[in-house]
């Protein structure tokens, strides 16, 4: 298994979970990069993008799988800037900064669970 990025979860904003159950997406950035965004995002530890993510690619949340279907145009960048980027969960996405996965079931988001993006 080659590890590209992972992370571990810190906190999960208290609007998290209502966005991914109504529109499939988990926003992710570094803890404390914008506190203003706090109640909607899941900030994790600083961690560093190894090799950028590509179609292919396998995301790991928690016990969750999944498989990396699409990646938008800067997606990598602003992971390596500030941990960030918008995961679309079994749906469709068309945003730059969006990466598109597709799995069994959705992520639980939790404290102290990893964020692990990875290819084999």
């Amino acid at each position: 298994m080659n590890v590209k990025y992972e992370a571990e979860i810190t906190s999960v904003g208290k609007l998290a979970p209502e966005f991914l159950e109504n529109n499939s997406s988990v926003i992710i950035i570094n803890e404390g990069t914008h506190p203003n965004l706090a109640d909607m995002v899941v900030e994790h530890n600083a961690a560093e993008l190894k090799e950028d993510i590509v179609a292919g690619d396998k995301l790991k949340i928690g016990n969750s799988d999944f498989t990396v279907v699409k990646v938008g145009d800067v997606a990598n960048d602003t992971i390596r800037e500030e941990g960030h980027c918008t995961i679309v969960v079994n749906a469709d996405g068309t945003m730059p900064g969006q990466i598109i996965v597709k799995g069994a079931i959705p992520p639980r988001l939790r404290l102290g669970n990893q964020i692990k993006f990875y290819s084999k």
